[in-house]
């Protein structure tokens, strides 16, 4: 799948969205990628985590276990997984850290690889990896759909998206008049309370 064809399946679900948004790492941008509506689409999400296994595959070799961060990253995290044929897990905030719950374990000999869905600063990524680093001396590498840094963020560990974007991203008191002039949603989950 290529690049155009992954925004394709976000601007035919109308998840490509355009004005002023308020991003979960605090940052504002004129996009704003509403990967749930992607994601309530079964068949739109198989297509594109089914192409993100493959360049998984491809990078990675065979993987045993998925991570994802909690909460949107469970849907790509578990569609990931069923095409490499790998488990799934996922990692949850308790007291401000992600940890695993609900019984999930990492065997000693899996080959972990955490999936993303959407990186901007890597911020939610880079806990994820201090997390499962904690627990796995295994931890490949990470996948996400969309990496909207440009490929510049940094994890520490090496990572494939399914398309880079250099969308711009700016401090809340940096912004260019035009998205002064547009009042700020703040469409994300990281504010949710458990």
């Amino acid at each position: 799948m290529t690049e155009d064809e992954v925004l394709a399946e976000f601007r035919a679900a109308g998840a490509l969205l355009e004005g002023h948004f308020i991003l979960s790492s605090g940052l504002r941008s004129p996009v704003f990628l509403q990967k749930m509506f992607v994601f309530q689409d079964p068949a739109r999400t198989a297509r594109l985590c089914q192409a993100l296994a493959k360049k998984i595959e491809s990078r990675f070799g065979k993987i045993d276990v998925v991570v994802s961060p909690a909460v949107g990253g469970i849907v790509p995290g578990y569609e990931t997984a069923r095409h490499l044929g790998a488990k799934a897990i996922f990692v949850e905030r308790e007291e401000g850290r992600f940890q695993l719950r609900r019984g999930f374990t990492i065997p000693d000999d899996a080959k972990v690889l955490i999936v993303e869905d959407i990186i901007t600063t890597g911020l939610s990524s880079r806990e994820c990896i201090e997390s499962i680093s904690s627990l796995t001396k295994n931890l490949v590498g990470e996948a996400c759909l969309i990496d909207r840094s440009g490929g510049k963020a940094d994890l520490g560990i090496p990572y494939v998206a399914l398309a880079t974007l250099d969308i711009p991203t700016y401090p809340a008191d940096q912004l260019p008049p035009e998205l002064a002039a547009i009042p700020p949603i703040k469409p994300g989950s990281r504010a949710l309370k458990a």
